[in-house]
């Protein structure tokens, strides 16, 4: 449910606050966990590396469960590339810097099992490590594009408010993720420059408050209902909805990362069905 004002929970009971705040975080731990290009350097047209398949590495949101994504990881197979959901450390509530190291050992191993640049994917805060990732660890040639799914890049109110009411049920990972926190303040005056990137969201959603926390400075920014007016897509589904599948799968088979357009909303929902 929408969050209320601070100011409308001060005539509850300290307890009474308290439990409030451990059900939103219990509501984050499962929905934004998922239960519910060219890249820079050498990766030119004319670098080999950029010609071998690009793997696909899927990146869990908080609470790490895999399940949406080994969904959308199964609809990505079937076009040829292959496609790891990546587990991570702390079930996904541990430092989020911690989790970008996960990440990044991942990323060596598919290059050193052929692939080209990598497809980064992040679901939810998955898009936040992805973003860490990027500015702790670049390097020519490893990733083609980032493309995120609902993600908290400019923090949820959901974790400031359970930091403000129960800091002890607000491990590290939702600390961060408080708007204004260092690790993202930090990210936000990190180089701009990164591949392309696409960050999509719906502005249904009521886990990452407000939806365009999702926006990006230099990403294809993409609220779903500009697409589709009117869908109805909440958080939990965004790794699964018809819409998101067809537009990731338009992705990949694409070179470069755009925007779709209003008059595909349909085609792209049929992709994203078959």
């Amino acid at each position: 449910m929408p969050l209320r004002p601070a100011a409308r929970l001060a005539g509850l009971s300290p307890r009474r606050r308290g439990l409030l705040a451990v059900i939103a975080l219990v509501v984050v731990a499962l929905a934004v966990g998922g239960v519910l290009l060219a890249g820079r350097g050498s990766n030119t047209p004319g670098d080999p590396a950029a010609s071998r398949p690009s793997y696909v590495l899927l990146v869990p949101g908080y609470g790490g469960s895999t399940t949406a994504l080994s969904q959308l990881a199964a609809r990505i197979r079937p076009t040829g590339r292959t496609a790891t959901v990546v587990p991570l450390a702390g079930n996904g509530t541990g430092d989020l810097q911690v989790q970008a190291r996960v990440l990044n050992g991942y990323v060596n191993q598919a290059l050193r099992d052929g692939s080209g640049p990598v497809t980064v994917i992040g679901y939810s805060a998955g898009g936040v490590v992805a973003w860490l990732w990027d500015a702790d660890f670049r390097a020519a040639g490893k990733v083609r594009r980032f493309i995120t799914l609902g993600s908290p890049l400019h923090g949820a109110n959901l974790a400031a408010l359970g930091e403000a009411f129960v800091p002890g049920e607000c491990p590290t990972a939702c600390q961060q993720l408080v708007p204004g926190s260092a690790l993202l303040t930090a990210l936000q005056d990190s180089p701009a420059g990164r591949p392309p990137w696409l960050s999509l969201w719906t502005t249904d959603d009521q886990v990452v408050q407000p939806p365009d926390s999702a926006r990006l400075a230099g990403a294809v920014n993409v609220p779903l209902q500009s697409v589709c007016p009117g869908v109805s897509i909440q958080h939990g589904q965004l790794p699964t909805d018809p819409l998101v599948v067809g537009i990731v799968l338009r992705s990949l088979s694409s070179n470069t990362v755009s925007a779709p357009l209003p008059g595909q909303c349909h085609s792209l929902q049929a992709l994203g069905s078959r």
